[in-house]
């Protein structure tokens, strides 16, 4: 290792980046043989190193052919955002002034753009300023965040400092939820030790809607113990909204927590088209999104928002001699969230909202909105395309329906050409189950993405659906 590859290392990581994100709006989003490239990379671990040079040239020249063009405009599968040019240089800078954002003194930048971070963001999605917030890797541990705070507030209502005493000797935590509740939400259930059993799914149809009349039995039932109920703004197969407002009438009826989880559909509150999906929000006492979906900020990102700021400290402190005392001045956010290593995240998220603004991400969303009714648009008018669910913000849910293909093959169908779709690579969108049926599931959050964009995807799947019908 010497400083004389420091020079060289940039110039050839730069040349090729600006090389890829040149030809990224046309780029195939893999290249064949991509997972073939990706285990070349297999190996013993070398008893010489080759240097920094060669290292970084096998990098890009083998390991390009490796990978997924995900931040792309034809890149719909899951709900995958962008990189704004202000958060991709922001990034870079993150990585290259190398700041642990633990605390304040560590880094007054990282912690000092932070909370600026969080304090747009909460003007952005009009949440009350005085909520406390911090810095994810993404919405699993923004969920884990605001669950562990609903598990304190929990236990306090029993008696029990479950931070310092643990679960033991309290009752099962009653835990309430639509059968929209995020795989991540359960995730963070069990590693709180709540568990992944513990949430009761209380639905009226196939597709998982809340029915309230049940959950406002059970609450009933609870005779005034304390629960947890679980909002989805924006679930992962429609973009369907759990019905907020009446959560947040319960909750408050009941003495019970309500947490959102808006990973992409809490970006509805950023425009006037599409705010009334999300009514209610503000009600709730606990709120997550991601970064890396909606605000096109690079991987990895999430925020947690807490109605009572007072419950993140208990929840995350650390207490060592060594380690800074709090200061309400000079904020220590890794005593606010799970991680003490803290990769300095706030970079990226204050310069592409101090790039672009609250306009800007006003414009994003709705450009993205017109784009999703474009494809509802073609997917009605085309004889061979279903659509299956109303287009409440950026999915599409739709499948192939040739005409003379009995109902019977219709998902071997969608599931076969799904695997083509993924396996041609000229749009990348993935399939999911949506009323028990095989169905395609665009998102649409890319800041790249046009309409020739989101009208190749239909083309696509289209001609590899009437390739595979025959």
């Amino acid at each position: 290792m010497n400083r004389d590859e420091l020079e060289p290392a940039i110039a050839l990581v730069a040349e090729r980046a600006r090389a890829y994100l040149g030809s990224l709006d046309q780029a195939p989003l893999h290249v064949d043989g991509f997972e073939e490239a990706a285990w070349a990379f297999d190996g013993s671990l070398p008893e010489e190193g080759v240097g920094a040079a060669e290292t970084l040239r096998r990098l890009v020249e083998e390991g390009f052919a490796a990978s997924v063009a995900s931040s792309g405009p034809r890149c719909f599968h899951f709900v995958t955002g962008g990189v704004t040019p202000a958060a991709l240089g922001a990034d870079w800078l993150a990585s290259a002034l190398d700041q642990n954002s633990f605390a304040w003194i560590e880094s007054p930048l990282g912690a000092q753009l932070e909370r600026t971070s969080l304090a747009w963001l909460r003007e952005l999605f009009d949440l009350p300023a005085d909520w406390g917030g911090v810095l994810t890797t993404g919405a699993t541990m923004a969920n884990f965040v605001a669950l562990a705070c609903a598990r304190r507030w929990w236990a306090g209502r029993h008696g029990v400092d479950v931070d310092a005493q643990g679960l033991p000797g309290l009752p099962p935590v009653p835990v309430f939820a639509s059968g929209y509740v995020h795989s991540t939400a359960v995730k963070a259930l069990g590693m709180l030790g709540i568990g992944r059993e513990s949430v009761r799914i209380l639905t009226r149809d196939s597709v998982g809607r809340l029915d309230l009349e049940e959950l406002e039995r059970a609450l009933e039932e609870l005779d005034g113990a304390p629960a947890l109920l679980l909002a989805t703004a924006g679930e992962v197969n429609a973009g369907d909204f759990d019905p907020i407002p009446a959560m947040a009438d319960l909750t408050e009826r009941h003495g019970a927590w309500l947490h959102v989880d808006g990973a992409f559909g809490l970006f509805a509150r950023v425009s006037p088209v599409a705010a009334h999906l999300s009514e209610g929000v503000e009600r709730a006492d606990s709120v997550i999104a991601d970064g890396h979906k909606w605000l096109n900020v690079p991987y990895d990102c999430g925020f947690a928002f807490v109605k009572d700021a007072s419950e993140l400290m208990p929840v995350f402190n650390a207490a060592a001699a060594y380690l800074p005392g709090e200061d309400p001045d000079r904020p220590n956010f890794g005593f606010l969230g799970p991680e003490s290593s803290r990769r300095a995240r706030s970079f990226a998220v204050w310069a592409t909202l101090q790039a672009y603004g609250r306009r800007g991400y006003r414009e994003l969303v709705e450009r993205n909105l017109r784009l999703a009714q474009r494809v509802a648009e073609r997917v009605d008018e085309a004889p061979d395309l279903e659509r299956l669910a109303d287009v409440q913000l950026c999915i599409v849910t739709f499948r192939l329906r040739p005409p003379g293909v009995p109902d019977h093959e219709l998902d071997a169908l969608n599931a076969r050409v799904g695997e083509a779709v993924l396996a041609d690579g000229r749009v990348y969108v993935g399939t999911t189950r949506y009323g028990g049926r095989v169905a395609f599931r665009p998102a649409i959050v890319n800041w790249r993405t046009t309409e020739a964009d989101v009208d190749l995807l239909v083309d696509v799947i289209r001609e590899l659906g009437a390739a595979q019908a025959t």
